[in-house]
């Protein structure tokens, strides 16, 4: 088989998709054939090894997987003889946040990994697109208390985060300022904002306007500059750890105070948000958005292309065509 491979931390230019042996799955595990796999933020830090706090996991002076990918839709091409709740032929879609060496034509996983099955309904394009971001909004979700006809901000909206924790937002009825740029506009409306502020025309911090929880979807923000924009009780929560990592602290201290607060959202329970997420697309409630398709050869250019920071939502790579059956 073929996957995308690299032997040292590094930029896009050092990942070759190359010649590889086909793993070969245990007894309690599954030979999955990949369809499509994202190249998403958790990917590029993985394969750059920065923040240097990624090398803890990822390998101190190496990275330990040389295949890169974190999640993958696809279908069982094997299984291992202790196996009993996939066989051949299944349509499966699976998230390992620290790597499941997804961006290859095959993989093995546990039974018991982070795996379910997909319905016939849903293109394997759309259940890859559907994770990575998805998991962490339903994360930062899973720390907070929404109810329906509060308001929210959301900075970063056409992120891969960002556009899931749109949907998910107004899906319980809330309402979602979204901050993205102008040309932006029809799309973020289109995912149920209310409203849509250009931040290359005005300054979202510079409003009157009070919110019960702002979400930080890209990290650009910090919670002393969000501060003025909760109301008493708000509640600010970001997807990264701000400078000098001062979110976790904001998150230890502030819930011991009275007033506004942080809640940083350690993700977690990556099989329910699977299993959330293919519900949500069935029920119509979530859409995933994918902006761009590479092929397996042009995998370095997909990381090139994310790592500008121009994204949409998400980045495919197609392994598999379904097509091909």
């Amino acid at each position: 088989m073929k996957a995308a491979i690299r032997n040292t931390y590094g930029p896009p230019s050092v990942l070759k998709y190359q010649e590889t042996q086909t793993p070969v799955q245990s007894e309690n595990e599954l030979l999955i054939k990949v369809y499509n796999s994202t190249v998403n933020r958790t990917d590029c830090a993985i394969l750059t090894g920065t923040p240097l706090i990624m090398r803890l996991v990822c390998g101190l002076f190496g990275p330990k997987n040389l295949i890169l990918g974190t999640d993958f839709s696809g279908t069982v091409e094997k299984v291992g003889s202790s196996v009993s709740s996939f066989q051949i032929g299944d349509r499966v879609l699976g998230f390992h946040d620290m790597g499941s060496r997804s961006q290859a034509e095959y993989l093995v996983i546990k039974e018991k990994g982070n795996l379910v099955k997909i319905p016939q309904s849903i293109p394997l394009k759309d259940a890859s697109a559907a994770i990575e971001g998805a998991h962490y909004a339903i994360n930062i979700l899973n720390k907070i208390s929404l109810k329906k006809g509060q308001n929210v901000l959301l900075i970063g909206a056409t992120g891969a985060i960002g556009s899931a924790l749109l949907q998910f937002v107004v899906s319980i009825g809330a309402s979602v300022s979204a901050v993205c740029r102008g040309e932006h506009t029809a799309l973020v409306e289109s995912m149920g904002a209310t409203k849509v502020i250009d931040y290359t025309r005005e300054n979202f911090l510079e409003t009157e306007e009070k919110y019960d929880f702002v979400f930080d979807a890209v990290g650009k923000s910090t919670f002393g500059k969000c501060k003025p924009l909760l109301k008493e009780k708000g509640i600010y929560i970001s997807t990264e750890l701000g400078p000098w990592s001062q979110n976790l602290f904001f998150a230890i201290s502030t819930p011991l105070l009275e007033g506004k607060k942080v809640k940083f959202p350690f993700p977690s329970n990556i099989k329910a948000s699977l299993a959330f997420v293919v519900n949500q697309i069935e029920l119509g409630e979530f859409k995933p958005l994918i902006d761009k398709k590479y092929s397996p050869e042009k995998i370095s250019e997909a990381y090139e292309y994310v790592m500008s920071g121009k994204k949409v939502g998400n980045v495919l790579v197609e392994f598999h065509s379904e097509s091909e059956g």
